[in-house]
């Protein structure tokens, strides 16, 4: 498959957002249905009707788009053929699963695109606000076709689950405001609210691939939680945690993070598959 140009990856931004919108919709529909159909995965974690329909209706988008790429996506059975793929997409059809049944207005659509593994087109989309983060490598990033950028603030952007689990305990010189996505977390750092976020456990390529371009291209730093770059499309496609924020405020918190270290939830990526 040869190389996208920059006049590909306008065009192809211009109609994932659309899908994305159009997966929001679905999303909100079940959300407004007396049938969610709640289910949990091997793992536990929650799956829901809306889940399984933006899964469904974005392969169908997004595989017209570009019919010869590859596939990676929370909800679908993996392939790993993508492997061999040059271009990959990598989507979430609904990253903030909990927040989505708890009624917390903090989930969102993911869709990264991939060219030799790294990213070049991310986009999020909260279907509850109606707002839209995109980039494109090289071109910056926007909220709702507005220019977004990094800022230096004292505010840190932290799960729910692992403010519980007291992962955050560490960072209570900084002002902590629980946000439920790490996609839409990712883009709230990207436009400005909040100046770093963090996970010190493992997260799937899904959770991170299109909200990490979106960072960097406003200005900001993203790495795994050592401050190792991250490489996508892996054969397990789980990447060592991650931080993420204006640059001032991800070395100050990647010094502390090497005192303090990863959580116990890191020994998931010492026997993949669990």
């Amino acid at each position: 498959m040869r190389s996208l140009s920059r006049t590909d990856l306008t065009e192809l931004v211009v109609a994932a957002a659309d899908a994305a919108r159009e997966a929001g919709r679905l999303i909100e529909e079940v959300r407004a249905s007396s049938t969610r159909g709640i289910a949990h995965k091997a793992d536990s974690s929650p799956v829901t009707l809306a889940d399984q329909r933006s899964d469904a209706l974005l392969k169908t988008r997004l595989g017209r788009l570009l019919p010869a790429a590859g596939w990676l996506s929370e909800e679908s059975v993996d392939d790993s053929s993508r492997m061999a793929s040059e271009i990959v997409w990598v989507v979430d059809p609904l990253d903030g699963t909990k927040e989505f049944i708890e009624g917390v207005p903090q989930y969102a659509v993911a869709i990264g695109l991939l060219q030799r593994n790294e990213p070049i087109l991310g986009i999020v989309h909260n279907p509850v606000t109606e707002e839209v983060f995109s980039a494109i490598r090289g071109e910056g990033a926007s909220k709702n076709g507005q220019t977004v950028v990094i800022a230096e603030n004292g505010a840190m952007l932290a799960s729910r689950s692992e403010m519980k689990r007291g992962e955050f305990e560490p960072f209570s010189d900084w002002i902590i405001e629980p946000i439920g996505s790490i996609a839409l977390k990712l883009a709230l750092i990207a436009s400005g609210h909040g100046a770093v976020t963090l996970s010190r456990g493992p997260k799937w390529e899904w959770d991170v691939c299109a909200g990490s371009l979106i960072v960097q291209e406003a200005g900001g730093r993203v790495s795994d939680m050592f401050g190792e770059p991250f490489r996508f499309n892996n054969a397990f496609p789980k990447v060592r945690g991650v931080l993420a924020g204006a640059p001032n405020a991800f070395e100050q918190t990647l010094t502390r993070l090497r005192d303090i270290g990863g959580s116990d939830r890191m020994a998931e990526l010492a026997a993949p598959g669990t």
